[in-house]
């Protein structure tokens, strides 16, 4: 199903745009070149299809866009496909809000971005990050309580939105665990994420780009929002983005890494005209 529609009114405005130029170049060219009576009919087909394939390639671009580059209130903001290990700069990896690093497929999943971190991109022995994380100077606001009932995991909570900076990885407190270890978020425990996050982010950037991909998306559970799609995700964290505070100077810039398999789900294309205003 095409993201686009075949007659949406930014695709007919960027083919007008480019037909214009064609147009005008043509009829400045016919000024001082005679077209012969004979070549008149099979000029004006190939024009014609000429205009076609120009509108098909337009929209079939629209539809197959996998990368843009937008301004909110003064910082760049790329939103692309790709491997967010492969970013330059701070890397954003979403935790529990007991920052666990038990990847057993119950409280963290080895194909979720947490696990990938954890087992293929640590560098390190598991036991230097639990005592990094153990040992990080997080404001007294953050640390919640003690949760001596949990049975399996670490029993500190954390805030969400708590951010521990990690070699070039913002490790990030994102989702809340039940009693069964089942990961969950209200929206407005979401919006409350989101807010505390970026204002994170602005203390310990330090000028660096900042790479994450769409929180919310995978298996965190959003109460009574079961089927939000990426998209609509997308637009949210971009929203919270413009309302916060955070602010990244030239060069750095936030980009969002999309996953290729999910690319065909978001419309890239609305996202680039409401930032635009089209």
């Amino acid at each position: 199903m095409a993201k686009v529609s075949f007659f949406d009114k930014r695709v007919v405005r960027k083919f007008l745009e480019t037909t214009s130029v064609i147009s005008g170049t043509l009829s400045f060219a016919v000024i001082f070149f005679d077209i012969p009576a004979e070549w008149k009919l099979k000029a004006g087909v190939a024009f014609l299809a000429l205009l076609t394939l120009i509108y098909l390639v337009t929209w079939l671009r629209s539809n197959n866009l996998n990368s843009i580059n937008i301004n909110i209130e003064g910082s760049d903001v790329a939103i692309k496909t790709g491997d967010i290990f492969q970013q330059q700069g701070l890397k954003v990896i979403a935790f529990n809000e007991y920052f666990d690093t038990l990847v057993d497929n119950r409280i963290i999943s080895e194909t979720s971005l947490n696990g990938i971190f954890i087992q293929k991109h640590l560098g390190a022995p598991l036991s230097e990050l639990d005592r990094h994380i153990e040992e990080y100077s997080f404001d007294d606001s953050e640390v919640l309580d003690e949760n001596e009932a949990r049975k399996q995991g670490k029993k500190k909570r954390y805030q969400i939105g708590t951010i521990c900076l990690y070699k070039d990885y913002l490790l990030t407190a994102l989702s809340k665990f039940d009693k069964n270890n089942k990961a969950l978020l209200t929206m407005p425990e979401y919006l409350e994420f989101l807010i505390n996050f970026w204002d994170k982010v602005n203390n310990v950037y330090a000028q660096q780009s900042v790479s994450t991909t769409i929180f919310g998306s995978g298996i965190t559970r959003i109460k009574g929002h079961k089927n939000i799609s990426d998209e609509d995700l997308l637009k949210i964290m971009l929203w919270t983005f413009r309302i916060s505070e955070m602010r990244f100077k030239y060069p750095a810039k936030l980009t969002i890494v999309i996953h290729k398999d999910k690319i065909d789900q978001i419309n890239l294309l609305d996202i680039k005209s409401v930032r635009n205003g089209a």
